[in-house]
């Protein structure tokens, strides 16, 4: 069977690698992103920086609808299912993303002038903020929605390559309308921010419209609008079963990230700037356990639904030691230059030397995220979702929160007890994924 008419042999490395190379693309235009902005205005910056806080949270309430649609879709897959079952599921999810855009648009529009009013803000901060956020999250929601839900159906199918291609053509569109907005290029008017995020809004819908004709034109993928609302109840409840427990974990440990950056707040400047660079530098260390963790999350579905779960068994032990050791190669690797890395975020010698410490300290945490990321792909491509929530829900926070306080404002040791922390839940909950992978209690856990 030719390979586009059959996504369970398409090889790891191919589905992987666009989808690391999609991360670190993602990082790097928001890098570039931010720099623009600051050279326009800083109350600019602060108004997309605390309005993005919540632009996450309404990811994540697509993302209920998205994750469990390419979990659900890629055991159906595996199984051969009929093209009518797979297109039922790609129909369910249509509605519920539709749904929920119009509801957070019209929240959005309506809202944000009573949820701006409960911040203290500049003058300057809140017309920024409100302009933005109703523009870019409030207008553009259904753009932001469709093209979720459109690539999580054909990541699905394993064009994870037309994926990295919608991402760099929405964030290339968005790099050019911000340089038009804020610079004025070819005489045209300066629109600021309410310019950058038009310009956000129209990326998304040209990266809905490129994946539209992905879809349309790979055959295989089932994705129609007709007969719309005859879908079958039980690809509501199936999507939402495998959605709503993930989005709760990434909910929790957002939260959890925030709680730890207040108690960060309490060691001065320095130390919070620090904590950004370094997280901002070991970004592209983790975008690939990310990017294998999806990847090893849809191969996994594939075989489980073909009923070949000791092959899915075998595999995640090589796609673990493989992942494991490139994080591991590229953290060393970042710790050898970093001589010449940190300096170009920050000259302070202070948080320089902040920043080199906890470089090395990452290696503890990226070794503990590579089993963590990786392990869990696989436990819910299996359908085994409630257990890896369940435990790294307690272990986010009796393990990484309740510890950075111990480690680092009782004992005193500061950011390094802040990173211990991080990296002994890390550590402690991928081994802990490893074992109930080991045991092969996910076997009873497949959707079909």
């Amino acid at each position: 069977m030719d390979e586009k008419k059959n996504p369970g042999s398409i090889s790891m490395f191919a589905l992987a690698l666009p989808l690391c190379l999609e991360q670190g693309f993602r990082i790097l235009v928001s890098s570039i992103d931010t720099i623009m902005l600051s050279s326009y205005d800083n109350a600019a910056v602060a108004a997309v920086g605390m309005t993005s806080q919540y632009a996450f949270f309404i990811n994540i309430l697509y993302n209920v609808v998205c994750v469990g649609t390419m979990i659900v879709l890629s055991q159906y897959i595996g199984a051969k299912k009929s093209n009518e079952e797979l297109g039922g599921i790609a129909k369910a999810s249509i509605i519920m993303v539709v749904s929920f855009s119009i509801i957070m648009s019209l929240a959005v529009i309506f809202g944000t002038g009573y949820l701006l009013s409960c911040y203290t803000l500049e003058e300057s901060v809140r017309s920024y903020a409100h302009e933005y956020f109703v523009i870019f999250c409030g207008f553009g929601s259904i753009f932001i929605a469709f093209n979720l839900m459109q690539g999580a159906v054909v990541r699905a199918y394993g064009y994870t390559k037309q994926i990295l291609y919608a991402t760099i053509l929405a964030n290339l569109i968005n790099v050019i309308g911000n340089a038009l907005s804020l610079y004025g290029w070819f005489g045209l008017p300066v629109f600021g921010l309410p310019g950058v995020a038009i310009s956000s809004v129209i990326g998304n819908f040209f990266s809905c419209v490129y994946l539209a004709c992905v879809i349309r034109r790979k055959k295989e993928i089932q994705f129609s609008f007709k007969n719309l609302f005859s879908v079958e109840k039980t690809y509501f409840k199936k999507i939402l079963s495998i959605g709503i427990p993930t989005a709760g974990e990434n909910l929790s440990y957002n939260v959890a990230q925030i709680v730890i950056m207040a108690m960060i707040t309490t060691l001065g400047t320095a130390a919070m700037s620090a904590q950004v660079y370094t997280q901002t530098i070991c970004r592209f260390v983790f975008v690939v356990a990310i990017g294998i963790g999806s990847a090893t999350q849809i191969k996994t579905g594939y075989f489980v639904g073909s009923r070949n779960a000791d092959v899915a068994y075998r595999n995640l032990w090589r796609y673990q030691f493989c992942g494991t050791m490139t994080s591991m190669v590229l953290i060393v690797l970042i710790n050898l230059g970093k001589g010449f890395i940190v300096p170009m975020f920050t000259k302070d010698p202070v948080i320089i030397g902040y920043v080199s410490s906890l470089l090395l300290y990452s290696c503890y945490i990226e070794f503990g995220r590579s089993l963590n990321l990786i392990s869990i792909g696989g436990l819910k491509g299996a359908g085994d979702v409630g257990f890896p929530v369940g435990y790294g829900i307690f272990s986010m926070w009796c393990i990484m929160v309740l510890f950075s306080y111990i480690l680092g404002l009782k004992m005193g040791l500061g950011l390094i007890g802040f990173w211990l922390a991080i990296g002994t839940d890390e550590t402690t909950r991928g081994l802990v994924m490893l074992l109930r992978w080991k045991s092969k209690r996910w076997q009873t856990k497949a959707l079909v």
